[in-house]
Parts: structure tokens; sequence; C-alpha cells
């Protein structure tokens, strides 16, 4: 074959005057080859050689279009094209999908090990719109994993509100079949409501929901989510892998087959770090889980919204309780709690607290709620307005 150099050299010397033999014997080159370059302006073209078939070829259109839906995960998309016949091997893939990537920058941080039974992280992720009894709504993951063993917990809701949040909850101890000593949280507002170099409060309900399973809750550091990264490795994974798959567009079945990957893939890969299943590790971290089985269940309710009526008692089931005169006409949160009484709350503190009235006794009245009431204006609740009331509580307490 001879190059573009040689080509230029066979053409300087035959316009010098060169024999085609002088030639022949200053480049090596067959007399015959360099009189059918010297008769010619520019080097032949090369004859196109015929590209062998890969065996990636009948199922790239298939690849393309599920690169346009946003799908770049070189295993999965394995996986599809292997159940739809593909016989090669992956490299053959990476090489033809790389160029439809973007490779981010990974920022090194240092990670925090835990033993077992010790922590677990939470966090919530967004995953898009989704169908919900025939209605599109957006789709939120709630995300948990056990810090030692990395086993993971994944359940989509419509909400991130408090009541779902504790029902998610529930149901990760049930997959865990047990309880961590402690769960670090992101600063959310339905779990942290004050975070400060200080002080840190949590949402006394919430709070009261893990003490009744016996977890400390912790939460890190404001602006610093890799403080809690297995957790973020963990929504991240899901969004790279769990939801580049085919599926219904509805809840239900995001919910059906996220066990089925977690249970068959996401808990079964080897995790980088500690070079182990999750499901492997968890066997030996299930032994240091709290158990959380022989306790009835949290009873998960969602706040009631009572108004206060012109003689200061709430309605609810059926009974009535009073709470402080001030609250006449406004609006106030009810809740049940663990041992059978009735919280009642304004927008920051509990205002009231009585034993849920069972059998025939319709009425509940604290005579607190009452004091300083002739000082107010006319036409509230007094003695003389409700003596059935009064006496009713007089009766009770003697």
């Amino acid at each position: 074959m001879v190059k573009i150099g040689e080509f230029f050299m066979m053409r300087e010397l035959f316009q010098k005057g060169w024999s085609i033999k002088a030639i022949a014997d200053k480049t090596g080159f067959d007399p015959k080859t360099i009189r059918k370059y010297t008769r010619k302006d520019q080097l032949p073209n090369k004859k196109a050689s015929k590209k062998r078939p890969s065996k990636l070829d009948p199922f790239k259109s298939y690849i393309l279009e599920r690169l346009k839906e946003g799908t770049t995960n070189c295993k999965v998309l394995f996986e599809e094209i292997q159940a739809l016949g593909y016989e090669g091997k992956m490299t053959i893939l990476r090489e033809f999908v790389k160029p439809h990537r973007q490779n981010p920058k990974k920022q090194a941080t240092l990670r925090f090990e835990t033993p077992p039974g010790k922590q677990a992280q939470m966090d919530w992720g967004y995953v898009g719109k989704y169908l919900v009894d025939g209605v599109e709504k957006e789709i939120y993951a709630f995300v948990m994993v056990l810090g030692y063993s990395r086993l993971k917990y994944i359940e989509f809701s419509t909400s991130m509100d408090l009541e779902t949040l504790m029902k998610c909850h529930m149901n990760a101890f049930a997959y865990f079949n047990g309880v961590p000593q402690q769960i670090l949280y992101d600063n959310m507002k339905t779990a942290v409501i004050k975070h400060s170099p200080v002080e840190i409060r949590f949402n006394q309900k919430f709070e009261d929901f893990l003490a009744y399973y016996g977890v400390v809750p912790k939460a890190c550091k404001p602006n610093r989510p890799q403080t809690k990264g297995k957790v973020e490795n963990v929504v991240g994974y899901l969004k790279k892998n769990f939801m580049q798959r085919k599926h219904e567009p509805t809840l239900q079945a995001l919910n059906e087959d996220v066990r089925k990957w977690l249970d068959k893939t996401a808990n079964l890969k080897p995790n980088a770090t500690t070079n182990e299943s999750p499901i492997k590790r968890f066997e030996v971290e299930e032994k240091y889980l709290q158990s959380s089985h022989k306790k009835a269940a949290f009873p998960v309710v969602k706040w009631e919204i009572r108004e206060v009526s012109r003689d200061s008692f709430i309605s609810y089931r059926g009974k009535r309780y009073s709470v402080p005169f001030r609250f006449v006409g406004q609006n106030v949160k009810v809740k049940e709690t663990l041992d059978h009484h009735l919280e009642i709350y304004d927008d920051f503190e509990c205002i009231a607290k009585h034993p849920i009235l069972t059998g025939k006794t319709e009425v509940h009245l604290n005579l607190g709620h009452y004091k300083g009431l002739k000082e107010t204006e006319k036409g509230l609740a007094t003695r003389l307005q409700q003596p059935d009331v009064f006496e009713q509580l007089e009766r009770s307490e003697t």
C-alpha cells in the first residue's frame, strides 16, 4: 500500500525527469506500481471494506428508542435485549451506548460505617407522575436502607405527609423484620421542625411514633446530604436502574414491581464498599435488630379538624369535649393517642386532653377551660347557660 508521502515523492522524482526504473530502485516499489501512480494526480480511493455485521445490529433501533426515553443504564438495556434474543456480550453494547451517556464527576466523601442493627437512613425521592385510580398524580419514593447490611426497602406513595411517613416506616420495619436503634433523617419538615447549632427539635407526634418502636431519631447537618450517603446512593440507584425499566404507568404496578426488584436485584447485588450482597450481610444484622412484630401497630390516623362551639366544646364521634374558652369559633386539630386519650391542638401546642368517652357518658368537661369566662364578651358559654354540663361534671367528681 502506497502512503501519501511516498506518492508525492514518486510524482516529484518523475517530474524531475527520473526514469521509472530509477524511481523503482530509489523507492523499492515495483515499476508497474510507480507507472500507475505517476499517471494520476491523486491517490486512488481505497476500496471500502465490507463492515462485518454485529450481533447488536438487530437491536440498535430498540436501544436508540430506550436511550431517547432516558434509559442509559447498560445493565438494564443488556437484560432487556437479552430477553429479545441478543446473544452478544456487554462490551459491544457499552461501546454503542457510550456516546449517548454523560458521566458526571464524582465527589469523594468519607463514609461512616455503623455496627449491625445500629442505624438506618431514610429519604424521599420524586419519581414523576403516574396513574392512581385513573388520575395522574405526582409520585414519591420512600427509601430506607440499613447502615450495616445495606438492605433496602422502597415504597411509592402520592404523599409525603406525616401519616404516610409513619405507615411507610411500619412497612419497612415489617420488611426488615426488626427495627434499628436509630434512624438518620434529612431536615424534612415532617420530621425535623427546628435544627440550629444549639437545638434540634423533632415533630412531637413523629418522635412519639419512633419512641413507641424504640427508635432514636437523628438529624444530619443542614446542607450536608453526604452525611446520609448510603440512602442518597440508593435513591440514585433507584432512578438509574429501576425507574429506567418498563413498568405499567400506575402506582400499584410500581409498588408490585419494586418489591420484585428489591428481592431479585437490588438486595442481591454486591455492594461496592462491602463487596457483599445486602441479603448476605443481613444474615448478621437481623440478629441485632429490635423486635417490632411483638407490638401492635402504631395507630396512624390523620388529624381531624373541628370547630369550637359557642359553649367551648368540640364534638368527636358523638361525644363532646371542652377546650379553653378563648378558642370559641376557631378550628382546632384533633387526634387519638396510644393511651386512649383525645388530644386537641391549635397551630402550635396541645390545648386540651381528655379520656375518650365510652358508654352513655356524652360530655367531658374541664372546669379550668372556663377560668376567667365572666370577663369575656356576652354570649359565650356560662354556668347559667350550661347548667346541665356543670352539674354532670360535679356529679362525676363526687
